[in-house]
């Protein structure tokens, strides 16, 4: 709700339905698909399990972009998911999931892809290179970290200063660039699984891979399915942003129309690639050089081995271009949140203001940016992922949570779209998820604990904000 002390411009509705898809697909679509697998490799060593990860990871997303359609439906306005949860539950939690969004989940999500496109941008310049010259070593209990400035995380930094620049310059230009990036990116990732299928097939890697050592020696059973849970954190990662597209909701032509069909649409068009790539993964190399891929660069090592260095480079701009493109999409979108919570009262004033000329939420833009470049000098593409993904899955599970609320406390309230299957499909997507959830727990204990810290921080956050606002504004925060 806005205040009288800060001044209100309107968003301007640049978003068609076909950006709104872009801006999904183009907002999964990013590194992970290129370099998570390795790492999935190496903790299930067998291809079909391998490929099972990756279906799962898709089907969950799917089942979660159909539930929130009708959220999105619901409250097609800026903050999206911040605004379902408060909604649906409590401002208490609609402020969690903003103050988580801001501390860990976007803004690390960027930093990872950031590092991600500096990586493959050290393909063509080779002084980039990932070793700290200037920093320390922490140890969380999981393992060092080199935490401080390489020139791959400088790169990083001055990639995402770029998108955000772009992104204060106007929605209009970031959703062209947007809409571009990822028709280029799209085609090139099903450039890459034509290839794998059809030239690239090689039959030693074929004979290895989907010959006896396609299921685990030991079988499906009740101990790997834990492993199976843990190691879907870089599918779902790679999976991740799907809901982003309802935070600029306030920007879509048709809101209540096109944000239901770009969710379901985009998360369905990026489920059957990202499978698909694998299976071209698993036609060009065998399982053991895709675990250990040089640097995990999973995308690059398939092309090399079908066009020797050609392919190297061919795939590493194709990621770059990918990468920078995931990016813009994440920039635009998680601004609008803090936007949101600022205009509620729950987030710095100034943060609630729209620039005069190019009607963004530029100092939104500029503060996440800030934030996210000093995650960047805080960890590997890897370990970023990790902290991010737990609290992510919390907030899923919280907002099918609530969806039921919703439909007990306002039955009859307008729903342009209902969510197929209910109760079941969303009750099956609130399981799965936590089932998940549970394994990440219990599998990658100190980064799912500290992304639960970030979040259970937020509770006193979010008291003591709300009598500092009562108390200098008179009244409570806007519920």
């Amino acid at each position: 709700m806005a205040t009288a002390q800060q001044p209100q411009t309107e968003f301007v509705k640049a978003l068609s339905r076909l950006d709104a898809t872009a801006l999904v697909v183009g907002s999964m679509i990013g590194s992970g698909i290129f370099i998570v697998s390795a790492d999935i490799l190496r903790q299930v060593h067998a291809p079909a399990v391998l490929l099972i990860v990756w279906a799962l990871s898709g089907v969950v997303t799917l089942m979660g972009a159909l539930a929130y359609g009708e959220l999105a439906a619901m409250f097609p306005r800026a903050g999206g998911q911040y605004v379902y949860l408060r909604e649906g539950i409590s401002p208490l939690f609609g402020y969690l999931y903003g103050w988580t969004l801001f501390l860990v989940i976007q803004t690390g999500t960027i930093a990872a892809v950031a590092v991600a496109f500096a990586r493959f941008t050290a393909v063509f310049f080779p002084s980039l290179s990932p070793d700290v010259f200037l920093g320390t070593t922490v140890n969380l209990g999981s393992g060092p970290i080199q935490v401080g400035l390489s020139p791959q995380r400088i790169l990083a930094i001055l990639s995402v200063i770029l998108l955000t620049w772009i992104n204060v310059r106007g929605v209009r230009t970031a959703a062209v660039i947007q809409t571009s990036l990822t028709a280029i990116k799209t085609t090139a990732l099903a450039a890459l699984i034509v290839l794998g299928v059809t030239v690239g097939r090689n039959a030693a890697a074929i004979a290895a891979n989907f010959g006896p050592a396609f299921w685990p020696a030991t079988g499906l059973g009740a101990t790997l399915w834990p492993v199976i849970g843990a190691a879907m954190v870089g599918s779902l990662f790679s999976m991740d942003a799907w809901n982003n597209v309802g935070f600029a909701g306030s920007e879509l032509k048709e809101a209540k129309r096109d944000l239901p069909i770009a969710m379901a649409a985009g998360t369905l068009i990026v489920t059957v690639l990202y499978l698909l790539a694998n299976v071209a993964y698993l036609n060009v190399l065998p399982a053991d050089a895709i675990a250990h891929a040089p640097q995990d660069r999973v995308g690059t090592a398939a092309l090399q081995a079908m066009f020797g260095d050609a392919g190297l480079y061919l795939m590493a701009g194709a990621i770059m271009i990918s990468t920078f493109g995931c990016n813009n999409g994440l920039i635009l979108s998680g601004a609008r949140v803090y936007y949101a919570m600022a205009r509620d009262n729950l987030f710095f004033r100034s943060i609630g203001v729209l620039h005069p000329e190019h009607k963004t939420p530029a100092v939104a833009l500029v503060v996440q940016a800030v934030w996210t470049s000093i995650l960047c000098l805080s960890g590997t593409y890897s370990q970023l992922l990790e902290f991010v993904i737990f609290a992510a899955l919390l907030f899923y599970m919280l907002t099918a949570v609530g969806l039921f609320v919703l439909r007990l406390k306002r039955p009859g309230a307008p729903r342009p779209v209902r969510v197929p299957g209910y109760p079941w499909l969303p009750a099956a997507y609130l399981a799965l998820s936590g089932l998940i959830a549970l394994a990440l727990l219990l599998e990658k204990t100190t980064y799912s604990g500290l992304g639960l810290l970030c979040v259970l921080l937020g509770v006193p956050v979010y008291f003591i904000w709300r009598a500092v606002t009562a108390r200098t504004s008179g009244s409570l925060p806007a519920a």
